[in-house]
C-alpha cells in the first residue's frame, strides 16, 4: 500500500462556507505542507528503521520518517529518545524502547507513555504534543489506570494500544 505522506493544508483565512470574512485578522500565513501521521501504528511485528526526524509546522512534536521492510514509509511522533537509525516496533510482545507500541496489557505499572488509544483500533488521541507523557499507574479488572500530564486519573481498556516514551 502506497501513500501520500504530505499534502497541501489549504488556508482557511477566516472564511467560513459561503467565502465571507468571519474572523477578521486571519490572513496571510506561510504556505503549508500536512504531515499524514500514523496514530495507529497498524504494521505489526514489523520492524522499522527511524531515517530521519523533521520538525512539523502543524503540531509542536517533531516527527520521525521510518522505512519499513516492505518499503512503506510513514510519520510517527518523535518521543525523546529517539534517534535516526534506530528499530520501532508496533506487536504483543515488543521491547520497551522509546517509539514501541504494544497494548496496555503488556506495559508494566510505572512506564512513561504516549499516543493511547481510547477505542482499540482507532488510533492513538491522548498525550500528543509536545513535552507530554503519561504514567501507567494501576491494573484492575481488565481496565488499566493511566495518569495523565493534567494529574487526572483514566481508566482505560487493557486491549488499548499505547507508544512508549515522552513526547
Amino acid at each position: 500500500m502506497s501513500r501520500k505522506l504530505k499534502a497541501l493544508l489549504p488556508k482557511q483565512s477566516g472564511r467560513d462556507n459561503k467565502g465571507r470574512v468571519s474572523v477578521r485578522h486571519q490572513g496571510g500565513r506561510h504556505k503549508r505542507m500536512f504531515r499524514v501521521i500514523d496514530f495507529k501504528r497498524d504494521k505489526r511485528d514489523m520492524e522499522g528503521s527511524v531515517v530521519a526526524i523533521e520538525y512539523d509546522p502543524n503540531r509542536t512534536v517533531d516527527i520521525a520518517l521510518v522505512h519499513y521492510a516492505d518499503g512503506e514509509k510513514r510519520y510517527i511522533l518523535a518521543p525523546v529518545g529517539l534517534s535516526i537509525g534506530d528499530k520501532v516496533v508496533s506487536g504483543e510482545d515488543v521491547e520497551l524502547n522509546p517509539g514501541n507500541t504494544l497494548p496496555l496489557t503488556s506495559i508494566p505499572v510505572g512506564t512513561v507513555i504516549h499516543n493511547i488509544e481510547l477505542n482499540k483500533g482507532a488510533g492513538g488521541k491522548l498525550v500528543r504534543s509536545a513535552g507530554s507523557s503519561a504514567t501507567v499507574f494501576a491494573k484492575e479488572d481488565g481496565c488499566v489506570q493511566v495518569k495523565m500530564p493534567s494529574g487526572e486519573v483514566r481508566r482505560v481498556h487493557e486491549a488499548n494500544r499505547a507508544s512508549i516514551g515522552q513526547l
